[in-house]
């Protein structure tokens, strides 16, 4: 089967992989289509993800797909199921999966960065991460399941109320994403910062924000009680400390190099009484996930900017294809 294989730092080759052996509580799933992230551009760059990837691998943590072919013990899925991969792998023994914190897990594996991925025509994973999607979602929207659950993970580490002031620091795709999860649970008004005038007029005409912010030219006032910083670079994460009001909840959510620092008042964290808040993956939100896209709350196929094939992939990655907001792979004939 044909399989787009990382064999080392920036380096793709495409090969002929015999289809993958179903073990018993495993399932084999034909992929459809497979999303392209920040994640993979690390992995690429040699940088880790949520695990380390070790070449070669196959790439694809974000996969929609149909069931082929089921192993012994398998009851929760059939061959022909329609469905999504929840990446993510928990030893269920250590000590954070035994008290509660899975996402923390000191033996996480991952389909797609520690065990072979979507970008290929078949892949494994366990029946346990494996989720039916229903017919009205479709394959391209479903492979977004896993970034829509990691943004869901992070609002369900915050306290959100209606009256909130919210803003989203970043409009790439994940930012665009928690603009509309912070009005599908419940807060009244998100406000918008990025640097791309295009993306932040069609979040106010789709997603019904009320005020952006071009970041290159706007000051940023300090007035939200929920601030989602989207980005990973130093000068969006003390952005988003700034712009808080007493008693607010920053939530950084956006990925730094693995040396990245950044700089803040300690003094504003004390008389703000600001509580400043991580985000790692996603840990048992895919049914939320799902039933957000399905249900329309969570909207992503106006962010959904290229459809590209598996040839096309190492040209998203290395950015030599331009105006990417989110691409997706797919792989189907």
């Amino acid at each position: 089967m044909k399989a787009l294989v990382l064999t080392g730092t920036k380096q793709f080759e495409t090969q002929d992989l015999p289809t993958p052996e179903v073990k018993p509580g495993e399932v084999l799933v034909n992929t459809a289509y497979a999303g392209i992230c920040g994640t993979d551009r690390a992995l690429y760059a040699g940088l880790p993800g949520s695990a380390n990837a070790v070449p070669p691998i196959v790439l694809g943590h974000e996969n929609s797909g149909t069931v082929a072919a089921v192993g012994d013990g398998v009851t929760t899925v059939k061959v022909g199921d329609r469905v999504v991969v929840d990446p993510n792998i928990y030893c269920g023994k250590c000590e954070y999966c035994r008290t509660g914190r899975p996402e923390l897990c000191d033996n996480l594996s991952a389909v797609g960065v520690t065990r072979n991925g979507g970008l290929e025509k078949s892949f494994t994973a366990p029946a346990s991460v494996v989720y039916p999607i229903p017919d009205s979602l479709s394959f391209k929207e479903a492979a977004t399941t896993e970034p829509v659950s990691c943004a869901v993970h992070g609002i369900q580490l915050l306290k959100l109320s209606p009256y909130q002031k919210a803003l989203v620091i970043g409009d790439g795709f994940m930012g665009q994403l928690f603009v509309q999860l912070l009005q599908a649970y419940g807060v009244h008004q998100v406000d918008l910062a990025g640097i791309v005038d295009e993306k932040l007029a069609l979040n106010k005409e789709k997603f019904n924000v009320k005020n952006t912010y071009n970041t290159t030219h706007d000051k940023i006032p300090a007035d939200y009680d929920v601030v989602v910083e989207a980005v990973g670079l130093p000068q969006t994460q003390e952005e988003a400390v700034e712009a808080t009001k007493k008693g607010a909840q920053v939530l950084m959510f956006g990925v730094g190099k693995p040396d990245q620092h950044f700089s803040m008042n300690t003094y504003e964290v004390y008389q703000k009484q600001l509580t400043i808040q991580g985000s790692f993956i996603n840990p048992y939100a895919f049914k939320d996930a799902i039933a957000l896209l399905a249900s329309g709350e969570v909207n992503v196929d106006p962010l959904i900017s290229h459809v590209v094939s598996l040839d096309k992939v190492e040209d998203v990655l290395n950015g030599n294809i331009k105006g990417v907001s989110k691409a997706v792979v797919k792989v189907a004939d």
